[in-house]
């Protein structure tokens, strides 16, 4: 099955009870037992939920992976990821990533005992360097949030297996119609599935998928246990949204390099992030990985002023100043104060976190009109 039609068939079938097309929204926390334990396969609703299941089944579908599972937020999903880990054990991670992954690390999880390493990853033969007896996962997005840097997965997955290392993979910026990382020997894929699975700013969710039978039942012990799940009418958005993924992701790349395009020639912008450009570093694994480059652009006004920068993102007029990215409409925000906030100042400059920096999610509406807010906002 192709993906275009895994977007509107993968892992759904028609509901049992009456037909229905869309799965129902079972809006219930517990389900009649004929017998204790004789059941129809539901017993309560956060260990299962036949709406949920069918979401799940979508997510595993669209990455090519065995088993799905939604959370209630992406960051809960990596909450997960991370409570396969002991103290002691120890994680690679990118140096460039969204700044609340970065917090559940650094704030929660480096108390109970683990231990991170955040590198530059451009060249994935770094990773090796920082690998000994306690490593047990890499960490990887890609593109990475807000560089827009590219990573190698395949050369991330051969190191991996190599020493016996999970390697998870943020795959939330480019989405499995952009790029399917278990097809390149990844063992995770995360998604905050609030942004372009969703792609209505109308649900909070994250998912995680995997092919090996093992990995799956530890997540779903977490899962259940924890409880960190995603609620029936969630699942139900997400199932709608992911029906469209396809042709708005396509809208999302045309206008994306549209954007890129304009902001790369004009007088007032000193760089421009943006995968697609072959002047990109690693545009040429971008090429290899991914179908097509994607709707997030980042970019630094000259001068670097942080000024400057907040009185552009109020001076627009069709880009929405809003928190996340990946819903319909075009949103634009200020790293520095807003998702990257809870990273230090200095370990933000590092990776090129500057204030001037400002990051787009080129929504679908229609080019022209997106330059000409641009144009009108810079100005």
């Amino acid at each position: 099955m192709k993906f275009n039609t895994k977007t509107i068939h993968g892992g759904q079938k028609p509901d049992p009870a009456y037909g229905a097309v869309m799965p129902p929204i079972y809006q219930t926390s517990t389900y009649a037992q004929s017998t204790p334990g004789g059941h129809k396969g539901f017993e309560y609703s956060r260990s299962h939920n036949p709406t949920r299941q069918a979401l799940e089944n979508a997510f595993a579908s669209l990455e090519n992976g065995d088993f799905g599972l939604a959370f209630g937020s992406g960051l809960a999903a990596i909450d997960a990821v991370m409570k396969l880990l002991k103290p002691g054990d120890e994680v690679i991670s990118t140096n460039d990533l969204y700044g609340g992954t970065y917090r559940l690390f650094t704030k929660i999880f480096e108390g109970f005992g683990i231990k991170f390493h955040f590198i530059g990853m451009d060249n994935a033969a770094n990773i090796e360097k920082y690998i000994n007896a306690n490593t047990k996962l890499i960490w990887v997005e890609t593109p990475t949030n807000p560089m827009l840097n590219i990573i190698d997965i395949a050369a991330a997955s051969k190191i991996s297996k190599k020493h016996n290392v999970l390697l998870a993979v943020d795959n939330t910026f480019a989405t499995p119609y952009l790029q399917q990382p278990l097809d390149f020997g990844a063992d995770i894929v995360m998604h905050s599935a609030t942004k372009y699975l969703g792609g209505h700013s109308d649900l909070v969710m994250g998912a995680l998928i995997v092919k090996d039978q093992d990995l799956a039942k530890k997540l779903y012990f977490i899962q259940n246990a924890s409880g960190a799940i995603c609620g029936p009418q969630d699942a139900f958005l997400a199932l709608r949204g992911i029906k469209t993924l396809h042709v708005r992701m396509q809208r999302h790349c045309e206008n994306g390099k549209a954007v890129a395009e304009f902001l790369k020639s004009h007088p007032k912008v000193e760089t421009v992030y943006w995968p697609g450009f072959d002047t990109h570093p690693n545009h040429t694994i971008a090429k290899q990985q991914m179908r097509d480059f994607g709707g997030m652009v980042s970019f630094v006004t000259k001068g670097n002023n942080y000024d400057q920068a907040i009185k552009f993102v109020e001076n627009l007029k069709v880009f929405t100043l809003a928190e996340s990215l990946g819903g319909v409409e075009s949103l634009c925000g200020h790293p520095a104060s807003m998702t990257h906030a809870s990273i230090p100042k200095v370990e933000r400059e590092k990776i090129g976190v500057v204030d001037s920096m400002i990051r787009l999610s080129v929504g679908i509406e229609d080019a022209e009109d997106l330059i000409n807010d641009l144009q009108q906002a810079l100005g």
